[in-house]
């Protein structure tokens, strides 16, 4: 989806401020000599911008505007190296607040809803963010941030919500703990809106079916505002992401060219009319891909594919490149697994080795399941892992996001 003129003025102004502001991105289009976009080829010849660059602008060398005008500052969580601070202004949050209004308009939610948001609060985007769109919505929140399942469910009756809002893996864990107390008929939720971590589609189906609710895949990430810049529609045919906040390219993640609509890479975002920190060309590192044509429902803002893993979550085991979906896809292959799965690489007497947890859904032969699976990974993949077949809920369910890797070789 090649970059449209309004979007390009757009991008001029960003690239205005960016040199004014001296930034490390001013200073890189200064170095390069360029000071307008016309083009969008001169578009594609700008340089591209990663997390690296906004760690080393630690704290605030990402701000473009004064400091009177920064109203907010968020944060990633830094557990990969020095956090990322990104400064609001009033404008940003607003922008903001009002993509997410938008996100549950298109999820089919209503001011009569009562949104019971779980995500956390503080430095973190998503909290606040599902409060905003909220509150911009005119429906009621409840904010209850994570933790203390007992009261999420209490205050879940007690104030009937009808909308959820977690993480995947909190999700799972509510719907699994709503079974276990034989509370189901007096939950009075329809839809959940689930976001911050890739999930595959047992896990949704387990979700929506324990449930009994429709699901709705939401996108975002701190550097690009928080959750809130995309969403699927009812027709379920990839998330609508808002092009007149933001520009997306797909690119092959090993050489950086732009792949046309259709093609899986790596996500590449612009932020079009953001004034704390705007950013151009942000590598994501989620790969996913534009899907062509015109959704079912009508809406003309372009869609974005499921984010099937990310570029720099690769695992090399015994020479062989792997990534977590190709193993999620082959244990998604077997009816009598549930979607609850964790990986462990090891090193041991000189050799990597792959230790694959998987819980059953019922009751079936452990054992020759486990030799089913270890064959199929090593005709798919190349290598035999070790894989124990354990029993539903042994693997430990988070609050947040679940840790599915373990790579245990340099700990």
């Amino acid at each position: 989806m090649q970059i449209s003129e309004a979007q390009l003025k757009q991008v001029n102004r960003q690239v205005g401020r960016l040199i004014s502001a001296g930034n490390f991105y001013g200073k890189r289009l200064k170095e390069a000599g360029i000071d307008q976009v016309a083009t969008a080829e001169d578009f594609l010849a700008l340089p591209f911008s990663a997390k690296e660059d906004l760690r080393e602008a630690y704290p605030l060398g990402l701000m473009t505007c004064t400091e009177e005008e920064v109203v907010r500052i968020h944060s990633s969580s830094g557990t990969t190296g020095m956090p990322v601070i990104i400064p609001y202004t009033a404008k940003d949050v607003d922008d903001w607040g009002e993509m997410f209004k938008r996100c549950y308009e298109f999820a089919g939610v209503t001011k009569k809803d009562r949104i019971h948001i779980t995500p956390g609060y503080g430095l973190w985007t998503a909290g606040i963010g599902f409060q905003n769109g909220c509150e911009k919505l005119g429906a009621m929140a409840i904010p209850m941030g994570p933790g203390n399942t007992q009261k999420q469910l209490q205050m879940m009756m007690d104030l009937k919500s009808t909308v959820l809002c977690a993480t995947s893996s909190y999700a799972l864990l509510l719907a699994e703990e709503i079974e276990k107390q034989g509370i189901r008929d007096k939950i009075c939720l329809k839809k959940g809106v689930i976001g911050s971590e890739r999930w595959g589609e047992k896990m949704r189906k387990r979700i929506a079916d324990e449930l009994g609710i429709e699901l709705y895949d939401i996108y975002g990430l701190t550097e690009i505002y928080g959750p809130g810049i995309g969403i699927n529609c009812r027709y379920e045919t990839g998330m609508h992401y808002w092009d007149d906040y933001i520009y997306l390219e797909i690119i092959d993640p090993a050489t950086g060219e732009v792949l046309p609509d259709g093609e899986w890479g790596e996500i590449v975002i612009t932020t079009l009319v953001k004034e704390g920190a705007p950013l151009i060309r942000f590598r994501t590192h989620d790969m996913s891909r534009i899907i062509p044509g015109e959704c079912p429902c009508g809406s003309r803002f372009p869609r974005l594919d499921v984010i099937s893993g990310r570029s720099d979550d690769m695992m090399k085991i015994k020479g062989v490149n792997v990534f977590p979906k190709q193993i999620e896809e082959i244990l998604g292959r077997f009816g009598e697994l549930s979607s609850e799965y964790q990986i462990r690489i090891s090193h041991l007497d000189g050799r990597d080795s792959m230790r694959i947890y998987v819980e059953a859904s019922g009751s079936s032969d452990f054992k020759e399941l486990q030799k089913k699976i270890a064959a199929e990974v090593k005709a798919r993949i190349g290598f035999t892992p070790i894989v124990y077949v354990v029993e539903l809920g042994f693997l430990p369910r988070s609050e947040k996001k679940t840790k599915r890797v373990i790579d245990e070789r340099f700990q």
